[in-house]
């Protein structure tokens, strides 16, 4: 299944796949929820998915299918390959992730590998995860943080509940995104969640 919001995508990807002989596309969607229904309706094996859509965003809905239908391989095929972008797939169970500017044979492949139950990464995504530096693990006042974080605080609240001062929290923030190897909020919350932290 191919989940874009840009009608030519989705056609140029079709296309690559037309003569196939063992893929073949069942399902498109233009957004997460479609998706979701789509998912439910077409039962595919391995869905193509952008990360940045109206509605459910990618990896809303790559959380939902995870849950719904953990049978689903989901590969991310993106345009961004930020380290928050990378991360907060990867947390929330992708199979896959590759880049707009893949080739057609590296995208066939990229199926089947995640359609056997195997794993696939862009070359650049790859190395820019080999070359990242060892996480720590954030201290408990840290984690304090972040769970508040998780909850939807800000750090005007976080401060008041945890009677710290406003500068504090962004510097506790700013170690748990060293720690944790990550560039945002949502990130953060992705990783410790993923590894349990939280």
């Amino acid at each position: 299944m191919i989940v874009d919001d840009h009608p030519v995508v989705r056609d140029g990807l079709r296309g690559m796949f037309d003569h196939v002989a063992d893929i073949e596309v069942v399902a498109e969607a233009s957004d997460g929820f479609e998706a979701l229904v789509m998912a439910r309706r077409a039962r595919p094996h391995v869905v193509l998915m952008d990360l940045r859509m109206p509605g459910l965003d990618g990896v809303g809905a790559i959380q939902r299918l995870r849950t719904d239908h953990p049978e689903i391989k989901v590969i991310v095929l993106t345009t961004y390959d930020t380290d928050a972008d990378v991360t907060r797939a990867m947390a929330a169970g992708v199979a896959g992730y590759l880049l707009k500017d893949a080739p057609r044979e590296e995208l066939h492949r990229a199926v089947r590998t995640a359609a056997a139950g195997g794993a696939v990464l862009a070359p650049s995504i790859a190395s820019a995860l080999i070359g990242r530096p060892p996480t720590q693990e954030p201290s408990r006042r840290e984690l304090e943080v972040l769970r508040l974080v998780a909850r939807g605080s800000a750090n005007k609240e976080i401060a008041r509940v945890l009677l710290i001062s406003e500068t504090t929290v962004k510097t506790h923030l700013k170690h748990i995104f060293a720690k944790l190897g990550v560039d945002s909020r949502a990130a953060a919350v992705a990783v410790a969640l993923e590894r349990g932290l939280i």
